[in-house]
This record gives C-alpha cells, structure tokens and sequence, in this order.
C-alpha cells in the first residue's frame, strides 16, 4: 500500500482519518497561513489545503499527503483560530444571532499526479448568546484551538440554531465524504 501521510498535527483530524482504518504517519506542514489581499475564505482555504499537501509531499516522495484547512466566514471576514480566552469571547460575541460559515478545504497529492481536492461548506446559525452563557462555555471547553471558537462535538453544539452541511465531519476539520472518495480514486481499499 503506498504510504499515506496527514499534512497537520491537527488532533481532530489525526481521529477522523484514522476512521478509515488505513495506516498513515502526520508530519508538520510550515506554510504561512496569512490570507492575500482580497482573498476570499473559500480560496484562502483551498490554498492552504493544497499548500499544505504539496510543502509536506516534498519530504515523502512516493506517498500520498492530504492537507487541509478551515476558514471560518463571517460576512465575508475569516476568522482564525483565537488562540486565546478574550479573542475566543469576541468571536462568540460577534457570532451571536448570526450565521458563520465555515469552508473545509482537502487536497490529496502524490509527487506530479493530478491532486484529489474539494471543499465543503457548511453554515452554522448561533443563537443569541449572553455573555454569561459565552463565558460559562469557555470555561468548559476552552476551545482556542479551533476556528471559530467552539467544538460542535462537544459542548459547542448548545451554541447553535442550526447546523447546515452535506457533511457532519467537515464541521470537525475534515470533510470524510470527499476524503472517502479522493482516497479510493488514489488507490486506496475503502468500503
């Protein structure tokens, strides 16, 4: 089988590749992630994905490398990942009674071959939020690591209205639907 290797030290989805069963490694990607001047979400996400996949291919020749990213949108600003517990809390705030989207990016590359890529969408609705609720919220999951400011797997989900998408997992960081597909057409032995 040829190799298979995650271009993110991404914990979420280092779980939801590991869902298909195959054997892969995770090496870092170092790629600037500063979105270009007028960059949109959806693109900035798809370059990153795909930057990500081709920096890390470079040091695996002969393997398969699935990079991705997520940009979260709010009217058409992105929104990092707040790093921080004020950040977080400004995030929250400004999302309240809004809608955010979120723009999933993957691309799957191996050397010179063609790249597999995609790119899920998904629309999240918050309810309006005070910010006692904000503040209890990050106060049980202290989510600083993801864009946004929330874990829709966890405590998050109490958050939201609605959650619209093709894809649950997308939502987490990692769109499987597609990835499921892109894998088999690259070779791979899925279900």
């Amino acid at each position: 089988m040829t190799p298979l290797v995650l271009a993110s030290t991404s914990r979420y989805r280092r779980e939801l590749l590991a869902r298909f069963g195959l054997p892969f490694t995770v090496d870092r990607p170092d790629v600037d992630e500063s979105p270009r001047p007028g960059e949109s979400p959806p693109d900035l996400a798809r370059r990153l994905a795909e930057a990500k996949a081709r920096e890390v291919a470079r040091r695996h020749p002969g393997a398969w490398v699935l990079g991705s990213d997520q940009v979260a949108d709010r009217d058409g600003l992105p929104l990092g990942k707040p790093g921080e517990r004020d950040t977080a809390f400004r995030q929250l705030a400004a999302a309240s009674g809004r809608e955010v989207r979120f723009h999933t990016a993957f691309c799957l590359v191996r050397d010179e071959d063609p790249a597999f890529a995609g790119l899920d969408e998904t629309r999240v609705r918050f309810r309006t939020l005070d910010n006692d609720a904000i503040l209890r919220y990050l106060d049980a999951e202290q989510p600083y690591d993801c864009a946004g400011s929330f874990k829709c797997e966890g405590l998050g989900i109490s958050l939201f209205e609605a959650i619209e998408n093709r894809d649950p997992t997308a939502l987490v960081g990692l769109p499987l639907i597609a990835v499921a597909d892109a894998l088999r057409r690259a070779g791979y032995r899925l279900p």
